[in-house]
């Protein structure tokens, strides 16, 4: 496995001063924190993507940590520099274990480009978010306090990311709330993982998706060409064909499940 990306130069000072904050609210009851999503992945795009960043802790938090916690991080009191910081707070005896379940402590939503949320009970939430974000930790997650990824936090089960991928295509083919060339590139990246048991970068997603489906060659690419502009100036994409590529997406997750039904349910990525 090669290791994890540094992450780009215009968000380390952010990156480090959030790891400084979490570990003067937390003390010894943080167990660590992983930067995940496209900065585990190298792909991130300054101005279009967020900070994804995972945080685990020991269950036994005094009771206001988390408000404060969420309270030193929000911006503006800690200015993002991306289009928005997705935090999300684990107890590590949840984390170690497989699940499919959501089990956050705390997610926090915050900045220029987001709705600002925060939530403490993750019956508030769709599991599949979680699910996805714990099996990319698990394969890239880049540690920024703390010991080794895969002594934190356990894959989830194969069956699970992939009921979790079948959730997510629903989620994006109804469309609200996500910009169209995101719910393209996310299909891409739920094929490729049903393909090789892998998450991919979701450029890198994309283009062997281009490679191999010429039908969907020209949505795919014109995707790719709106993901280099900001959010608020992302091309319009024809719903159509939009929702033509998410429905062939949704067969090819469909054909993922019924394999690992037949071979009785591998997991994990590895």
């Amino acid at each position: 496995m090669s290791p994890a990306p540094a992450p780009p130069r215009v968000v380390r000072p952010y990156l480090e001063e959030l790891v400084r904050r979490t570990r003067a609210v937390c003390g010894p009851r943080l167990v660590g924190v992983l930067a995940v999503g496209s900065l585990a992945l190298g792909d991130y795009r300054h101005g279009r993507s967020d900070v994804d960043v995972t945080v685990v802790v020991d269950r036994r938090l005094p009771g206001r940590t988390l408000s404060d916690l969420a309270g030193a991080l929000a911006h503006p009191a800690l200015p993002c520099p991306a289009a928005g910081l997705e935090l999300v707070v684990y107890p590590a005896d949840f984390t170690v274990r497989p699940s499919g379940e959501a089990g956050y402590l705390m997610d926090l939503n915050t900045g220029p480009s987001l709705p600002e949320r925060v939530s403490y009970d993750p019956a508030e939430s769709p599991a599949f978010w979680y699910v996805l974000d714990r099996s990319l930790a698990h394969q890239s997650g880049l540690v920024l306090f703390g010991g080794p990824v895969r002594e934190v936090i356990a894959a989830p089960e194969r069956p699970d990311v992939l009921a979790a991928l079948r959730t997510s295509v629903r989620e994006h083919a109804d469309g609200e709330g996500h910009v169209a060339d995101n719910r393209v590139l996310n299909g891409c990246r739920s094929v490729v993982y049903c393909r090789t048991g892998r998450w991919r970068a979701k450029r890198g997603a994309a283009g062997e998706v281009a490679a191999s489906e010429e039908a969907f060659r020209p949505l795919v690419e014109d995707a790719l060409r709106s993901f280099e502009r900001p959010r608020e100036t992302a091309l319009t994409l024809p719903e159509a064909r939009v929702r033509d590529f998410l429905a062939w997406v949704a067969e090819r997750v469909d054909e993922a499940v019924e394999a690992a039904g037949a071979e009785g349910g591998p997991t994990g990525s590895r």
